[in-house]
């Protein structure tokens, strides 16, 4: 579970595709993009919003002169300023996300947390490329700061080591998943509102309903990735099959089982419910939800959050 290289997790085609990510981005109209946000605060902005009488301190520039002349009165025209929108990266660091899963012919596959990282990564070029302030709050039972808020496009390059070096904990207490306490601490934080975006599977032994009720309490706006693999909901039938131990990646216990038709319709059943739950969660919130095959590239999977040159958030 050790983590990769700088070069290996963003290799040179990865930070290449970065860029093309951006200009798909960059299409994204204002108002509706991850930067250049419009702000309740009414200002000297470029785009008129409403008037207002005149009080004795207020800036004279914003006198409308013409409605003084036909009128006698004097108003102000408000503009609406635009703002950064803080970015909070969220990428999930528990054990379970960083094992070696079995693929075709007993070839090993890439753990979830490599294409997490690399998603945060993506997102953060985004967002930094817009003059957004970007975070990350690693969590698996609790969160850390590895990034605090900051902004520029100069920062990319400290952004993808910072990241390249983030791994699970060696402490067994903290390898574990826990979405609502790692929730609660990051509201405890009292950052400014914005953006969070949670990078997770979502496997939680608390189960999805607890998962999506400390999602529901956030007072940010929410894009969930869910990172799932093509065998989640289907176990493959050779590796999954007779007599079995299976042990927990995060905790150590095993459990021995007889895997039976019976015993995987049930997980498949099981299965349809959390995602459901999640995806339920997602329509009532009106929240993202990207479904991130952790096989496949990741940032064309991102570009389809801005298909048809818009990301309402």
């Amino acid at each position: 579970m050790a983590t990769l290289a700088f070069e290996e997790l963003f290799d040179p085609h990865f930070m290449e595709s970065l860029h093309r990510l951006r200009l798909v981005a960059g299409r994204v109209p204002i108002g509706g993009r991850f930067a250049e946000q419009r702000s309740k605060a009414m200002g000297h902005g470029i785009e008129f919003r409403d008037f207002r009488p005149y009080s004795p301190g207020d800036d004279l520039r914003a006198v409308d002169w013409n409605i003084y002349r036909r009128l006698g009165r004097v108003f102000l025209r408000l503009f609406e300023e635009m703002e950064d929108l803080p970015v909070y990266l969220m990428p999930d660091l528990s054990a379970s996300a960083y094992v070696s899963e079995a693929g075709p012919s007993n070839s090993e596959l890439t753990p979830r947390a490599h294409a997490g990282l690399r998603c945060a990564m993506a997102l953060a070029a985004i967002a930094l490329g817009q003059h957004d302030s970007v975070g990350v709050f690693p969590f698996s039972n609790d969160v850390r700061v590895a990034i605090r808020p900051q902004s520029g496009a100069g920062r990319l390059v400290t952004f993808a080591k910072i990241l390249s070096t983030l791994g699970p904990d060696d402490d067994s207490d903290s390898r574990q998943t826990d979405i609502a306490q790692s929730l609660q601490k990051f509201g405890a934080m009292n950052l400014r509102a914005g953006l969070l975006v949670m990078i997770s599977d979502f496997f939680d032994p608390a189960g999805i309903e607890a998962v999506c009720k400390a999602l529901g309490r956030t007072r940010h706006q929410l894009l969930l990735v869910q990172l799932v693999r093509k065998g989640d909901r289907t176990p493959d039938p050779v590796q999954m099959s007779g007599d079995l131990r299976l042990v927990d990646a995060e905790t150590g216990d095993a459990q021995n089982l007889s895997i039976t038709k019976e015993l995987l319709e049930r997980y498949t059943e099981s299965y349809d419910a959390f995602e459901s739950g999640l995806t339920d969660f997602a329509t009532r919130r009106k929240c993202g939800l990207l479904q991130l095959d952790v096989d496949d590239p990741v940032v064309d999977q991102l570009a389809t959050l801005f298909e048809g040159g818009r990301y309402q958030v």
